[in-house]
């Protein structure tokens, strides 16, 4: 393995961003990505972060993925709207529902959107965070290229699909609930292949079927459903919310993100936004959540989801995020 570089926020981002632009990235979708990208590294999310560098630019370079695109905002209903991603990278879509969510869900209550022609949506974390940090609840569902089979199969049907939970609290950090419905993310397992790591036992099979600890037969293989059946349960329930609602394509027949090979994977998004005052009362809310909290972190040891990442952006802002040496030199590469 190689060894670790050091580097400021700001430069990790600038490399990022040139590397993109150098791959056929408008300079403004280039900013998008490298922010979201940098953000998954500083916060420990390295599947999602630097690693995804090398693939995202071969894809915008074949095609696959269009770094010109412009996605579009309509509003379908009162409450709900749909944003194409046009075949483009996903955060600048991401971006534009973070503008427009906000001011449907307040004067609803309650609203929704539907992404459909997208593609890898990072962090899925990330995107309800945002709008917990503008006052809302927020639920976003995601599928991904097939990686897991259904319960009781052998062939891959399912993406890993993740779910992410975001809530506000008065005076602190949002909760952020983040996770993929495979044992682990495929993006963690890329890693550990580019990296000649093995993976731990449990995690996937080969495409044999056979269980290995070969990251690299692993990526070729299926990954293990959480909670068994319960896991891959909630696996064809983000395919119905992601795909079936906002006709995008379904994991089995979406392409890879890991490669520039084929069509635009063209998978869907679906991000949920509730408005606490719309229901028992801005107040009632963060006085329960702050009695649901002080609760949970009275105990010893016990911490709530999304307060560690926090910390991690203040020191890195502070001291700068170490990075593989190796898959930065690449990335800088790219950039040069």
């Amino acid at each position: 393995m190689s060894g670790m570089e050091n580097i400021t926020v700001d430069s990790l981002e600038m490399v990022i961003a040139a590397a993109f632009e150098k791959s056929n990235v408008r300079g403004e979708v280039a900013r998008s990505v490298a922010h979201g990208l940098t953000l998954a590294e500083i916060d420990g999310r390295k599947g999602h972060g630097l690693s995804r560098v090398p693939s995202y630019a071969a894809q915008a370079r074949s095609g696959k993925v269009d770094g010109h695109a412009v996605p579009l905002w309509t509003q379908t209903s009162a409450a709900a709207a749909m944003i194409d991603v046009t075949s483009g990278f996903a955060y600048p879509a991401f971006d534009l529902c973070q503008e427009k969510l906000p001011a449907l869900t307040r004067a609803c209550g309650i609203a929704a959107t539907g992404f459909v022609r997208s593609h890898h949506f990072g962090v899925a974390a990330h995107q309800v965070e945002r709008l917990a940090d503008a006052g809302l609840i927020a639920l976003v569902v995601g599928n991904t290229p097939k990686a897991m089979a259904p319960w009781g199969g052998t062939k891959p049907v399912f993406g890993t699909n993740p779910i992410a939970f975001a809530a506000p609290r008065r005076d602190a950090a949002p909760v952020v609930i983040d996770l993929a419905l495979s044992t682990v993310a495929r993006g963690n397992i890329l890693k550990a292949a580019q990296s000649g790591t093995p993976i731990p036992e449990g995690w996937a099979t080969d495409a044999d079927g056979n269980p290995t600890t070969d990251a690299a037969a692993a990526l070729k293989g299926t990954l293990a459903p959480i909670g068994e059946a319960k896991g891959a349960a909630l696996a064809l329930m983000v395919e119905i919310l992601a795909v079936a609602l906002t006709g995008a394509q379904f994991s089995f027949e979406a392409s890879s993100f890991f490669d520039g090979e084929g069509a635009s994977p063209h998978v869907g998004q679906t991000v949920i936004a509730i408005d606490p005052t719309a229901f028992a009362g801005g107040d009632a809310f963060a006085e329960r959540m702050e009695t649901l909290a002080a609760e949970i972190i009275r105990q010893d040891g016990a911490r709530l989801p999304g307060m560690r990442a926090r910390g991690l952006r203040e020191a890195a802002t502070r001291d700068g995020v170490d990075v593989d040496g190796t898959l930065l030199a690449e990335v800088r590469e790219l950039a040069d």
